[in-house]
């Protein structure tokens, strides 16, 4: 008797890796819900996070370069694609769950600020000056994102619904990215973490929960380290001969040859052990190829104007949203006993930012005490490059 979809379904994972992640290992969701009969728990999760708003909002923020007119330079959603492509590429081969993977590449630059890493600095510095116990960082934002601020539809009811609901995999995976520790090449994952630590875990140190989500982060750097030479070029900063010989010589002279030599050094080094890692010679050449890029592009004169003036822009709004944030809850602080009860007639002659305040704040359900300057962060961080400037015009624009 011929085998049913379901059945094909289910013997999938059957094939996979001991090391990989099975979906039937899952430690879980924050919510209980009934299963997909089509699709795993972690390719659920993808398609989750490629449906959300959020996630479209990403081909309208910087990755390095912001020329909002130029189709060609390298936009967050761009990114996380090529982050997404190479990974599952990897795990196809070492025979690990690319479900599991796609979810993670797709959701970890999801919380991502406006105006890239410049924005997330300079709103991390906004917010600390307000609450110095308070730091914003992106995968951990992103995280946010993903269990609370992320709107969807309930298959339940017709309700709109705060947060993904993901699975810890998943979660874990997207708050573990961090592609910035330059000396990284070696990575063991921790099954061993506490999923209820998820938030004060410092997932920057901390290896990611499973090999798929180690596939991630170091490929985090794979994928933006060749191509933000490209837009380089393109801004006539630098070319291919500024790179010196000897990592030409190792790692290629191009993105394509770049990324090629380095997902094939780690297939090699990575092939049926508990590790992802690339070989000592590719994992020297790849640090110094960051360290080019920060001395050649992302500290270049060129971006330190570009990011003086997007920090005027982040810190003009920051500074505007918290004064109105404040003054909202404040006036509705005797008068409901919800923050998403926040009604017009509490607020005297509502303008356009009161007006989109408040109806964010409805929108997200925020618990009362919800601190304003958290709020305030939430906000301007979902913006993209665009909209925080045109929200900047409007505001102090004569």
């Amino acid at each position: 008797m011929p085998e049913t979809w379901r059945e094909i379904r289910l013997k999938q994972e059957e094939t996979l890796s001991p090391l990989a992640t099975r979906a039937r290992d899952s430690k879980g969701r924050l919510s209980d819900e009934p299963e997909c009969h089509v699709r795993s728990i972690f390719e659920r999760d993808a398609n989750r996070i490629l449906y959300s708003e959020d996630f479209r909002r990403l081909r309208h923020k910087t990755q390095v370069f912001f020329n909002a007119k130029n189709d060609h330079v390298c936009t967050r959603m761009e990114h996380v694609l090529y982050v997404n492509s190479i990974s599952t590429t990897i795990g196809r081969t070492l025979g690990l769950n690319q479900d599991l993977i796609s979810a993670i590449a797709l959701g970890h630059d999801i919380g991502h600020a406006p105006f890239g890493h410049s924005g997330e600095r300079k709103l991390d510095q906004c917010l600390n000056k307000v609450n110095p116990a308070l730091r914003f960082r992106h995968e951990y934002h992103s995280l946010r994102v993903v269990d609370r601020l992320s709107t969807r539809i309930s298959q339940e009811k017709i309700l709109s619904k705060c947060g993904l609901n993901l699975t810890y995999e998943v979660r874990d995976g997207i708050v573990s990215h961090c592609g910035e520790n330059v000396d990284e090449y070696i990575l063991r994952p921790n099954r061993k973490k506490d999923p209820s630590k998820i938030y004060t875990c410092e997932h920057r140190v901390e290896m990611p929960a499973t090999m798929e989500g180690c596939v991630v982060r170091l490929v985090d750097k794979i994928a933006y380290v060749g191509r933000d030479i490209e837009d380089a070029i393109r801004a006539k900063m630098m070319d291919y001969s500024g790179i010196p010989e000897d990592i030409r010589s190792t790692l290629g002279a191009t993105n394509g040859q770049m990324i090629n030599t380095l997902v094939e050094d780690l297939l090699e080094n990575s092939y049926q052990r508990d590790e992802i890692r690339l070989s000592d010679e590719c994992g020297q050449a790849l640090r110094e190829m960051i360290e080019l890029n920060y001395k050649k592009i992302y500290k270049s004169d060129m971006i330190k104007r570009y990011e003086a003036n997007t920090n005027n822009i982040v810190e003009g709004l920051f500074e505007a949203v918290y004064n109105r944030v404040c003054a909202l809850l404040g006036k509705a602080e005797d008068k409901v006993d919800s923050y998403g009860a926040l009604d017009m007639s509490s607020i005297d002659g509502p303008d356009r930012l009161d007006t989109r305040l408040i109806k964010y704040i409805q929108e997200k359900a925020y618990e009362p005490g919800t601190l304003p300057e958290q709020i305030t962060v939430d906000y301007i961080a979902g913006m993209t490059d665009a909209y925080a400037m045109s929200i900047f015009e409007e505001l102090y624009w004569l």
